[in-house]
């Protein structure tokens, strides 16, 4: 069988492909750090270099900020769809470096008590796992002696920093980038051994709040009783947000939120999730969202809102009895569905308004949205990569939910009108963002193979 060729193919390179990796893994493409600024640049053109040795038509295009790099193989007259494969070279800064055991832009392998890892700044997010689909279509050449099928590939050098210029990019070359799929590999196992195709992505809505009240800072002694607290005010309405069963009591909060479709509902209940390990790791027991709903819709199906910070007043050492003259707070929402972001803010806010008492007033600064996405699973190619999937990994893979925000997904839907398929090979304790990143040798390797499955169900 070819397919079995190109897994051969995979198996016998596996140390070439490595040593690719461990090329890239060296680049130090920190995005928001402008002393950096050169290296993401090297990282956009050693990227492209490696497309056009495997048969791409590619170049790193200028942004305001660092460069895209875009690469195409096939045309319109290519049999089987067009697939754009996204992923991110920049990586996120390395501070504290004193919390590192090597040299984060100095890769090594390392043997574990779980096994053999990558060690190194970016090995799981996002290179090593944007080199698993490139390895994968070096293996198909090598065998096919061409490319699989269409493919427009499409890296991003401002992930890890905010994504500043990958909106206008994508408006201004839309008809290039346009695809029948996208599919991103940036995301991880199920409880770090089954294969999954997440599916469903909150959205985020952030919003910053400050409760007025005196003009200034007032002695508690002097005033305190006849004066207004911005702090009690602000704590007031901030805890009448959830009645007693976790439920948010924001006016039209739930506006298109909707419900699980009973097969997902099948496939999460199947997983067996843990959630008093999954609390208990953190030194909790019980789940304080919406009580009629189980653990997983609770952080992958169910819209959150939560205070992330508040402050006011004396907060230094020692007492100071002060009545403040403002108060702070920090709240986001986490959103499903077809929720609307600008019609859960203009709700929150008349919301808080209308609970204000005599004597005090509210500003508000907003801090972002994003719509959630749902993926059309309907769309056969889900099915193909799934089963790709569990042939791989032996264990049969899932359609997961992401309680975190993933904006790109949402984004190829709305300045490209298609739907994204997430898949990852990451572990929970990758440690991205954090000291000592590592990215499994086995997830790199089955991730490589993985990839080569599903083309081949695809084109």
């Amino acid at each position: 069988m070819t397919l079995d060729a190109v897994l051969n193919r995979i198996d016998e390179d596996l140390p070439q492909a490595l040593e690719r990796l461990m090329d890239l893994l060296r680049i130090p493409s920190i995005s928001t750090d402008p002393a950096n600024k050169a290296d993401c640049a090297r990282a956009a053109d050693w990227l492209v270099d490696e497309l056009r040795a495997l048969g791409f038509e590619a170049s790193a295009r200028p942004t305001p900020g660092h460069p895209m790099v875009v690469g195409h193989c096939g045309d319109a007259a290519t049999d089987g769809p067009h697939l754009l494969f996204y992923g991110h070279y920049d990586v996120q800064p390395v501070d504290p470096l004193s919390l590192w055991d090597r040299d984060p832009f100095d890769p090594e392998i390392q043997d574990t008590p779980k096994g053999r890892v990558i060690r190194a700044r970016g090995a799981s997010d996002d290179k090593g796992q944007l080199m698993t689909f490139l390895e994968a279509c070096r293996a198909w050449k090598a065998v096919h002696g061409t490319l699989p099928g269409r493919l427009t590939i499409f890296f991003e050098g401002e992930e890890e920093s905010g994504s500043p210029s990958l909106i206008p990019f994508m408006q201004e070359n839309a008809d290039e980038l346009r695809a029948d799929i996208a599919l991103i590999c940036d995301t991880g196992l199920f409880e770090d051994t089954a294969p999954a195709i997440v599916t469903m992505l909150r959205g985020l809505l952030g919003e910053e709040l400050t409760i007025r009240g005196p003009v200034k800072d007032l002695h508690s002694g002097m005033y305190g009783g006849a004066a207004i607290n911005p702090i009690r005010v602000l704590s007031r309405i901030l805890g009448n947000m959830h009645d007693d069963q976790g439920r948010i009591v924001i006016p039209n909060f739930y506006d298109g939120v909707t419900e699980l479709p009973d097969a997902i509902r099948q496939q999460w209940q199947s997983l067996a999730f843990d959630h008093a390990k999954f609390l208990g790791d953190v030194g909790l027991s019980v789940p304080a969202g919406e009580q009629d709903r189980t653990p997983l819709e609770m952080i992958w199906s169910r819209p959150t809102a939560e205070i992330n910070g508040i402050w006011g007043g004396y907060t230094g050492d020692g007492f100071k009895t002060v009545l403040p003259s403002d108060a702070h707070a920090k709240v986001s929402f986490r959103l499903v569905g077809e929720q609307d972001p600008f019609a859960i803010r203009e709700n929150f806010r008349a919301w808080v308004q209308s609970q204000l008492p005599a004597d005090c007033k509210v500003d508000f600064h907003g801090h972002g949205n994003s719509p959630a996405g749902v993926m059309a699973i309907d769309d056969p190619a889900f099915e193909s990569a799934r089963a790709a999937l569990t042939e791989e990994w032996g264990r049969s893979a899932a359609y997961v939910g992401c309680g975190g925000s993933i904006p790109i997904a949402g984004y190829f839907k709305t300045y490209l009108g298609m739907d994204a398929m997430l898949l990852g090979f990451g572990r929970d304790d990758d440690q991205i963002h954090s000291p000592n990143e590592k990215y499994d040798l086995q997830c790199f390797h089955k991730g490589i193979r993985s990839w080569a499955r599903i083309l081949e169900k695809l084109v």
